[in-house]
């Protein structure tokens, strides 16, 4: 701790990603990345637009990508943000919608950046605790006053809640802005982008990370109609109207309009994913149903951190959270077939 930082900057607990080690060569399975390259038509968007135009700025309303996005989504431009990631555009939400004197509900067992994010914007948050099953109470949310920020699929769990449920949520809440996180939603949720035109107090984030195999591009986006994306605008102009460079810009559009090769690579991810789940199911461990690119995973004869130190030394990185309820799980992202046949070949010498 420095005598030179903030007051605030002194208290805040910053986000810890998943650990990307570098002292021998892992089986990285901690951050739920997708095992598989990105849409070639990417690849050769982005290389076409590394020439002489980098000497200027990329054009700070970003309308081919949105203009995909919105394609993508049956939506318009003007009802498209964009930014450095879902990561940055819930930062940005934050600032935009979330009063420090209005309650902001999210669930207990969570992304951990949501209680960075209420600490650093002083937001007054509350958690929901979960069931029994890890699904959300959503009758918890609609009984409390305050704003929602939900993911769907919810992560470290994978569990999801359908559009029919969101509706009764954003429909009760018509005074509060909803967040629906859909990071994951690719891999077998359903997706709330159709209520936005009805509600304008729904706002919808995604990322191109997962389902689009670019999470070292950095983009992301959220769905609103026009009155909450001008409020994400107001924000990013006033702190960096430059959020994207002009290569991630041009590769991000060019992966969204390529959906058959996502949708591909999304089905090989899920078809993983259900089988690896079968495999620790017959081994003797639980695994939670999942909708995402990972799976949470226990065993009622070992620990969580024991299983996850025993995999880190034999090479296999996976991701342990030592809060209740979940302390005793660990999470596995889905990789590729051989990575999984890798990771469950040493989960079985360590059981």
């Amino acid at each position: 701790m420095s005598k030179h930082w903030s007051r605030l900057i002194s208290q805040v607990q910053p986000y810890t990603p998943g650990e990307q080690p570098r002292e021998k060569e892992y089986v990285k399975l901690n951050t739920n990345e997708n095992p598989y390259p990105p849409s070639p038509q990417a690849i050769r968007a982005m290389r076409e637009a590394a020439n002489e135009d980098l000497r200027l700025y990329p054009h700070p309303a970003y309308e081919n990508l949105r203009e995909a996005a919105g394609r993508r989504h049956g939506l318009n431009k003007e009802q498209v943000f964009v930014g450095n990631g879902s990561d940055e555009i819930l930062a940005f939400s934050f600032l935009a919608f979330f009063d420090p004197d209005e309650p902001l509900l999210i669930p207990a067992i969570t992304y951990s950046f949501y209680t960075v994010y209420a600490d650093i914007f002083q937001v007054n948050y509350q958690t929901v605790p979960l069931k029994d099953d890890f699904s959300p109470r959503l009758e918890v949310f609609l009984r409390r006053r305050g704003n929602v920020l939900l993911p769907n699929p919810n992560t470290p769990t994978g569990k999801t809640i359908s559009p029919e449920e969101i509706e009764k949520l954003v429909a009760e809440k018509e005074d509060k802005v909803v967040i629906i996180d859909e990071a994951y939603v690719d891999f077998g949720g359903r997706s709330a982008v159709p209520l936005i035109r009805d509600y304008p107090n729904l706002l919808i984030t995604r990322t191109l990370s997962k389902s689009h195999s670019l999470a070292g591009l950095r983009v992301g986006y959220a769905l609103g109609q026009e009155s909450l994306v001008e409020g994400l605008w107001r924000v990013k102009n006033s702190i960096n109207p430059y959020t994207l460079d002009r290569i991630s810009a041009r590769g991000a559009a060019a992966a969204l309009e390529d959906e058959e090769y996502c949708q591909r690579i999304v089905s090989r991810v899920v078809q993983t994913r259900e089988r690896t789940g079968r495999k620790l199911e017959e081994m003797g461990f639980q695994v939670v149903d999942s909708n995402s690119n990972f799976l949470l995973v226990t065993h009622p004869d070992y620990g969580g951190e024991q299983l996850f130190k025993g995999l880190k030394e034999r090479g296999i990185l996976v991701r342990y959270f030592p809060q209740p309820p979940v302390d005793d799980y660990f999470r596995v992202s889905v990789g590729s077939e051989e990575e999984m046949d890798a990771f469950l070949d040493t989960l079985a010498e360590l059981v």
